[in-house]
């Protein structure tokens, strides 16, 4: 090398440190069966909605001293949904909240064991969800329950959480399948064989 010719260095993958822990190198936007676009629109949708709702009851309250009765009943349906929608999307990209400590410090076998049990987890504890939000949802139909602010079934409230949990249980069932095909990668991020 010349004096004249700019030295580059780059860095190559396993100089990271957060590439190191990598071992499960599952994407950022993984490749599913149901478009996430879905949950995606639907968030935005329903963000959109709460917020011009809750706009609209400040506004008029501000200006007449008067409240919408029905905006507190929706809103909090509003964001129930929103919650699960997102949280099916969240599911799906394996961005929940995770406690990493004993992964970041395992090999790549047991690496990929505790991301799939963490996965299978997750779908257990939404198809509890989705048995007994059923179950809920049948008791509000069949005592026909209504709600206090609109006079509406509750039924119509609660279904979505059966199946909204359903399709959480789903991606995180995707997110198991994923996790378990996963190609291991070993500490310079090479395919182990």
């Amino acid at each position: 090398m010349t004096p004249s010719e700019p030295h580059h260095t780059t860095a190559s993958a396993s100089d990271s440190p957060a590439q190191d822990l990598d071992i499960l190198a599952l994407p950022a936007e993984p490749t599913t069966k149901v478009p996430l676009a879905i949950e995606d629109c639907i968030s935005v949708a329903l963000l959109a909605l709460l917020s011009l709702i809750t706009l609209g009851n400040v506004l008029t309250r501000y200006f007449t001293s008067t409240s919408f009765a029905w905006t507190e009943e929706i809103s909090i349906f509003l964001m129930m949904l929103l919650a699960l929608v997102a949280g099916s999307a969240a599911a799906a990209r394996n961005n929940h909240i995770q406690i990493d400590y004993l992964s970041s410090r395992v090999g790549p076998g047991p690496r990929r064991f505790l991301a799939v049990f963490a996965a299978l987890a997750v779908v257990a504890m939404f198809a509890m969800m989705v048995w007994l939000g059923g179950q809920l949802a049948w008791d509000e139909f069949r005592f026909e329950e209504t709600s206090p602010g609109l006079g509406l079934p509750k039924w119509i409230y609660t279904v979505w959480l059966p199946i909204l949990s359903l399709a959480i249980a789903l991606r995180a069932l995707g997110v198991a399948w994923r996790a378990w095909r996963a190609p291991n990668k070993s500490a310079n991020n090479q395919e182990a064989v």
